[in-house]
């Protein structure tokens, strides 16, 4: 430990101390950074998965970068005493509301409700501008009207490879691929320091919506001089590389064209690429496909919107399903996660207005099981038990039926190779994920790992560092209007 108080690598922490002396710092020193600080601070999704929330800061500023929700949680983790679980869930946010005057701006990187689902209901805290592509602005306009700020809220479509100056930080955005349209990395840029910010990614030549991925981008980055590599640590426990989105059709057109009644297949209701593929197949195999669920209408018009769907794909009204014949009905349904109210949920409770499962019928997961939903998965799975209807998950599938989003280690380590950052800094994981990510980045050569929780202050420049548990964090329901 330094006479700064703050961690080099793995070692404890104490206080905060200014240079070349022993005076403690105030509160309000400790937590605002200087004209040489760059500092990552993440409210939530550092030592968990959703509900990200992430501040860099740098010459008495902030910048938000992603504000999102995760779902089913109490409020307090690890907890005997509080077991009341919340339909949504988000990061507290009073450290930056409290200095919302000091808030330059606010990023949203990708629509999934993991990074945006928060902004709806928590702008009015901030009060600043947000930056986001196209689509992501269209599922966020959707989302403000909601709750009554569309036109209230400034909201800026910043295009792919596009560069722009948020107060002191300068941003490029950087294209990736991921299981939703118009994913973007992030340049951050300032005198102190640079940061590549990935947020959630994978690298995926054929991702069926939008541009595979070109090595050469990330090697121009790494042109850069990148300080700190702000990486995605999902599946970093697993090896090789992720599935291609666009090598599931073959393993869904088997799959399904094998099914004599209703197929109904539950996915996440933010992939576009998903939801092409199965209208794709249901129109190979014979069969009319309908959509169940609001986030599923909501996503494919938001496609529509953003010229990402083409007109062929077309989906019947749900209101027609329950007139057609069995063996001619695919339904996507949303639900995976065994979320109560969801489609899936009220099909598998035989309470949906468009259909009843019966005997014959076949369920198939195009998904897994995010941790923490487990219990939910598994009641969802008995309720389909006792309807008899046949059941099909993705571990289990002959070939494959489901992609992740998120790198495994080989990209982890290709990524890694063309940033070339001094600095790793893994978040969106539980501790095994982030811990995986540190031990790839030392595999390749990075030569600091700075591994942390929500709370902590990884100190980027002038040098690495950890102070840890500066912020006091939490969470806060989130109540729909």
């Amino acid at each position: 430990m330094n006479r700064l108080g703050i961690e080099l690598e793995n070692f404890s922490v104490s206080r905060y101390a200014l240079p070349n002396s022993f005076r403690t710092l105030s509160v309000s020193e400790a937590t605002t950074p200087t004209i040489h600080d760059l500092w990552l601070l993440p409210l939530g999704g550092c030592g968990e998965i959703g509900m990200n929330l992430n501040l860099y800061g740098h010459n008495g500023r902030w910048l938000m970068v992603d504000c999102g929700v995760t779902f089913n949680k109490t409020l307090q983790q690890n907890s005997d005493v509080n077991t009341t679980k919340h339909q949504i869930i988000a990061a507290d946010p009073q450290f930056i509301a409290s200095r919302k005057q000091l808030l330059d701006g606010m990023i949203i990187t990708h629509a999934h409700e993991d990074h945006v689902g928060a902004v709806a209901f928590l702008w009015r805290r901030f009060k600043c501008p947000i930056y986001t592509n196209a689509f992501t602005a269209e599922v966020l306009n959707r989302k403000l009207a909601e709750n009554g700020l569309l036109g209230r809220v400034p909201v800026h479509v910043i295009s792919t490879g596009t560069s722009k100056t948020i107060g002191v930080f300068d941003v490029e955005w950087i294209p990736l691929t991921h299981s939703i349209p118009e994913p973007q990395a992030l340049v951050i840029k300032t005198p102190a320091g640079k940061v590549f910010h990935t947020a959630d990614w994978k690298l995926d030549a054929h991702p069926v919506v939008g541009n595979g991925y070109r090595p050469e981008t990330y090697q121009n980055v790494g042109l850069q001089n990148i300080d700190a590599m702000v990486c995605d640590s999902t599946n970093a426990t697993e090896d090789g590389w992720s599935t291609s989105e666009g090598a599931l059709e073959d393993g869904l057109f088997q799959l399904i064209k094998q099914q004599k009644g209703r197929v109904i297949v539950a996915c996440f209701g933010s992939n576009v690429a998903r939801l092409q593929t199965l209208i794709r197949v249901a129109n190979k195999v014979g069969r009319y496909c309908t959509v169940l669920g609001r986030s599923l209408e909501n996503m494919i018009g938001c496609a529509r919107n953003s010229n990402m769907w083409p007109d062929e794909l077309e989906v019947v009204p749900s209101a027609h399903i329950g007139y057609l014949p069995k063996e001619e009905v695919l339904v996507i349904a949303t639900g995976s996660q065994g979320e109560p109210k969801t489609a899936l949920h009220r099909l598998a409770h035989q309470n949906h207005f468009a259909l009843d499962l019966e005997e014959g019928d076949s369920v198939i997961f195009s998904s897994r099981t995010i941790p923490g939903n487990e219990a939910e998965v598994e009641s969802l799975l008995k309720k389909l038990e006792q309807l008899k209807v046949n059941v099909f998950q993705a571990n289990d599938a002959e070939l494959p039926i489901h992609a992740s989003g998120h790198p495994h280690q080989e990209e982890l380590k290709a990524m890694y190779r063309w940033i070339k950052p001094r600095i790793a800094i893994p978040v969106h994981g539980e501790d095994k994920h982030l811990t995986a990510n540190a031990s790839i980045a030392r595999e390749v050569g990075v030569k600091h790992q700075l591994v942390g929780k929500n709370g902590d202050i990884f100190q980027i420049a002038p040098y690495p560092g950890v102070r840890r548990q500066v912020i006091e964090t939490g969470m806060i329901e989130i109540k729909r209007p």
